[in-house]
């Protein structure tokens, strides 16, 4: 399974320069619902919800959201091994609740100090290019 961060999503969204694989697509994606609001926030801020919005909602549908719920709000409080942004607290620990759930979960993110605190944290990390 693939935890698919922000970065990530954005990046095939937006068409930047580093754009992920196609077989990302083809995997297992679960990621936390602060995801979606991330996207949608991101649009609307460069005013590209009408002209995005329909690719964005397909991408958001292959996704499996992991809820924030207490005990994942809970864990964002909790000190991690290397420094993190609020946001970044919250998509590890709804890394590290999809895990304690027994799955496998790999990171993808272009973010490096979430990949950082995720290796860290022994979160397998899914390979992108730079």
């Amino acid at each position: 399974m693939i935890y698919l961060d922000t970065s990530v999503a954005l990046a095939q969204l937006l068409a930047e320069d580093r754009k992920p694989p196609a077989a990302l697509w083809q995997a297992s994606l679960v990621s936390s619902r602060l995801l979606e609001y991330e996207v949608w926030v991101r649009l609307h801020a460069r005013g590209l919800a009408a002209s995005h919005g329909e690719a964005a909602r397909e991408l958001l549908a292959r996704v499996a959201f992991v809820e924030l719920d207490r005990r994942v709000l809970a864990r964002a409080l909790e000190p991690f091994p290397t420094a993190v942004a609020a946001l970044d607290a919250l998509h590890l620990a709804s890394a590290e609740f999809v895990r304690g759930h027994g799955q496998d979960v790999a990171l993808a993110s272009y973010d490096r100090q979430m990949i950082r605190a995720a290796d860290a944290l022994g979160l397998e990390i899914y390979p992108l290019r730079a």
